[in-house]
């Protein structure tokens, strides 16, 4: 859902909408509604066992959701994944309350049951065209992850239904049933 009816930059996004669950998408305000239970649920165990192989072989760092990547400017972009993890050669002097310049080398995506599929896919284009090296689509109905890469400025979509492991995290492995087990 749209709100202004001006092109909104970064900065004001920053300091008029703090307290909204929004993103900036090329200068538009979309406003997000908060998510279920199922949800946070999900994003939890994808950000566990990131963070949990981050830490184990000093990579970076991950964020979780609401942190704002600032991911192209003039019309500003602002995206907030539901996962991201920027490595640590990118994290120049520590961080600040700005919004992080670029987006992160992987962005995991929760899909929720309101998602336009058109919307979920505009944002992982958006990641990737950005910089992004992969995206994970985890989508909690039919227990499955997608990865996408961006090749030959091409989209490349794999479907992953056993195993989730990732180029952007050396070693990184986990069971797919993993992510939604209670």
């Amino acid at each position: 859902m749209s709100v202004a009816t001006s092109p909104v930059t970064a900065d004001e996004l920053l300091q008029n909408y703090a307290n909204q669950r929004c993103e900036l998408v090329r200068g538009e305000l979309r406003l997000m509604s908060p998510a279920g239970s199922e949800h946070g649920f999900i994003v939890n165990n994808v950000a566990f066992a990131v963070t949990s192989a981050v830490r184990a072989q000093n990579l970076g760092t991950v964020f979780c959701a609401e942190t704002g990547f600032l991911i192209q400017c003039n019309p500003d972009t602002v995206r907030a994944p539901d996962v991201g993890f920027v490595r640590g050669d990118r994290i120049q002097g520590g961080l600040t309350r700005k919004f992080f310049p670029g987006p992160p080398d992987l962005a995991v995506e929760v899909l929720s049951p309101g998602d336009p599929a058109s919307e979920v896919h505009e944002k992982a284009e958006d990641w990737l065209r950005a910089g992004c090296q992969e995206v994970w689509l985890v989508d909690p109905r039919l227990q499955r992850v997608s990865k996408l890469t961006l090749v030959d400025n091409e989209i490349r979509h794999e479907n992953l239904d056993d195993q989730l492991a990732s180029d952007v995290l050396p070693g990184f492995a986990m069971p797919v049933s993993e992510i939604f087990r209670l």
